[in-house]
């Protein structure tokens, strides 16, 4: 009669360790807390993406740079650009980088529609050079910058950088106008201007012939 007994011992305590054991393998890991690494600052950042909105800064935190890039609506020119130069891959790999990405308004006030053509598809060595003059190598904040005052872009510029009340120039050229998005290994200052030495072409009227 005691093996019934101690069918039922057995039974009864697999019962109280079951609940616990599916608890240990279902309950899901906690989320990581990306916020206090990906506050950004600027006038630009209140009509970008915030709070849990796709590309907001918490989310960009965790993505490589080339795909941080992708989900930042005001820079897909920039964007674009970084992707048919491959600029990036001048840079060793896995190497941190701070990138000043002139924002879509920048470019086009800058290029002409022709002249943007031409270094998209027949040009892509000036292209390379244009954003590398966007580029510069170590991931510092825009605070770290204007303190340092001076930085070097990968082309071999060396850029002034100051602080203008609540934004910070760059070059004299160009403000921050939305600083310190965060992405693998990389800080991404939003700029209205673009940098290098390319002429400026928008407003031009000649038309390229179809």
């Amino acid at each position: 009669m005691s093996h019934p007994s101690r069918a039922l011992h057995l039974v009864a305590l697999a019962l109280l360790l079951t609940p616990v054991a599916c608890t240990a393998t279902t309950d899901p890991k906690p989320p990581r807390d990306n916020t206090s690494a990906a506050q950004v600052t600027g006038p630009l950042c209140a009509a970008l993406p915030t709070g849990t909105d796709p590309g907001n800064p918490s989310f960009l935190a965790g993505q490589p740079v080339d795909q941080a890039l992708r989900w930042i609506p005001t820079l897909t020119t920039f964007e674009a650009a970084v992707r048919t130069s491959g600029a990036l891959t001048d840079l060793p790999t896995g190497a941190d980088v701070t990138i000043l990405a002139p924002s879509d308004d920048a470019f086009a006030a800058m290029f002409s529609e022709d002249n943007w053509d031409d270094l998209m598809t027949r040009h892509t060595d000036q292209l390379r050079t244009l954003l590398k003059a966007h580029l510069i190598t170590g991931t510092h904040t825009i605070d770290d910058l204007a303190t340092a005052g001076t930085t070097t872009t990968l082309d071999g510029t060396t850029v002034t950088v100051t602080r203008t009340g609540p934004t910070t120039r760059l070059a004299d050229r160009a403000d921050a106008v939305c600083a310190d998005y965060r992405a693998t290994n990389a800080r991404i200052h939003i700029i209205n201007a673009v940098l290098g030495a390319l002429p400026k072409t928008a407003g031009d009227t000649d038309e390229r012939a179809h």
